[in-house]
Parts: C-alpha cells; sequence; structure tokens
C-alpha cells in the first residue's frame, strides 16, 4: 500500500501542476511538488496511524540519539524503514560512553562511513527473533556478513558474550532489543 502511494502521489502533483491555470494555484502546486520531490525513500512516507517502524522508534528514544546520529550519518535511515523484517540490537547512548574516548566522534567522519556502516549493520539481523528466540548457543548471521552469538547468563539471552538485552520493543518493521553495549565486529 504505502509503495502504491509512493508511486501514485509524484502523478497527482504532476497533474495537479499541468491542470492549473492560474499563477497561484502554479506556484502551491510547485511548492508540494518540490517537497514531494526532497523526501526520497521510504524513511519520507507520512504515516499518522500505523504502528512505528524501528527507525522512528529510536528516533522517539532520548536513549538512542547517539545510534539516531549514527544511522543518520550512515545513511541507513531508508534501508531500516522499509518493511524489513528486521532485528535491531540497538545500544544505548550510555552503551556508546562505554566505548573509548573518541571512537564514536571518529565513525562520524566523512572518511569513516564504511567502519561505521560495517558496526551499524552488525546490529542487525534480518528477520523478527523474540527475545525467548534468542536461545543458548544461537548463533546469527547479522547484516554486516559477521556472526553474533547468543549465551544465557541469569536467564537472559547476552549477546557476544557481553551485551545484555535490557528493553525490547516490537515495530512495524520488527523488533528492536535495546542493548547495553556496543557491538564490536571480530570482538
Amino acid at each position: 500500500m504505502k509503495k502504491l502511494l509512493q508511486m501514485i502521489a509524484p502523478m497527482v502533483v504532476i497533474f495537479t501542476v499541468a491542470c492549473s491555470s492560474n499563477s497561484t494555484e502554479n506556484s502551491a502546486s510547485t511548492e508540494a511538488s518540490t517537497s514531494t520531490e526532497a523526501v526520497v525513500g521510504q524513511s519520507g512516507v507520512q504515516d499518522e496511524t500505523s504502528d512505528p517502524n524501528v527507525v522512528q522508534i529510536a528516533v522517539g528514544s532520548k536513549d538512542h540519539s547517539t545510534l539516531v546520529t549514527a544511522v543518520k550519518t550512515a545513511e541507513l535511515v531508508d534501508v531500516l524503514s522499509n518493511a524489513g523484517p528486521f532485528t535491531v540490537f540497538a545500544p544505548t547512548n550510555a552503551a556508546f560512553e562505554k566505548l573509548p574516548a573518541g571512537t564514536v566522534e571518529g565513525l562520524l567522519q566523512p572518511d569513516k562511513r564504511d567502519a561505521l556502516t560495517d558496526i551499524l549493520q552488525y546490529h542487525v539481523y534480518v528477520g523478527v527473533l523474540k527475545a525467548e528466540d534468542l536461545t543458548d548457543g544461537r548463533t546469527l548471521g547479522q547484516v554486516n556478513g559477521g556472526n553474533i552469538k547468543i549465551t544465557i547468563q541469569d536467564g537472559k539471552p547476552v549477546i557476544n558474550g557481553k551485551a545484555k538485552i535490557v528493553a525490547s520493543i516490537p515495530a512495524s518493521n520488527g523488533i528492536i532489543h535495546v542493548i547495553d553495549e556496543v557491538l564490536v565486529p571480530g570482538q
């Protein structure tokens, strides 16, 4: 349905511009066309009635502003706004603060975009895995091609032996598991 709306909206704008006869209407139509064209990708679809997707949930969380900045910098907003389904292991701001000083700032630099993308994709699994699906010894292939390993400690899933899930939030295109550590490929 959303894809159909994305395809129809530009046609309506073009039709409106072509059929307008006075300059005031043309001006308004041109502005509508410009604003429609400026919004590209799934993240630009305005939908006030559906449940939020993983990106919208992260954007609405004060505890994930660093993650949101990283996702925007790596230009992954549209990808993670798509239908998915995704399981996102979302580190909190406090998790990013545990990294060595300057790490986050360095990764946000334009020349480090590939490294940032690799790290962020290491936090995403294609498919929906609820907490109860994260069983002891399970290995998950992440979007970046790396693997994470699940263990159970004190009855709760732990990722790569250290990242604990502190909350799980369902989204329209998957699920978010809030974690207390940043997952680093190869560690």
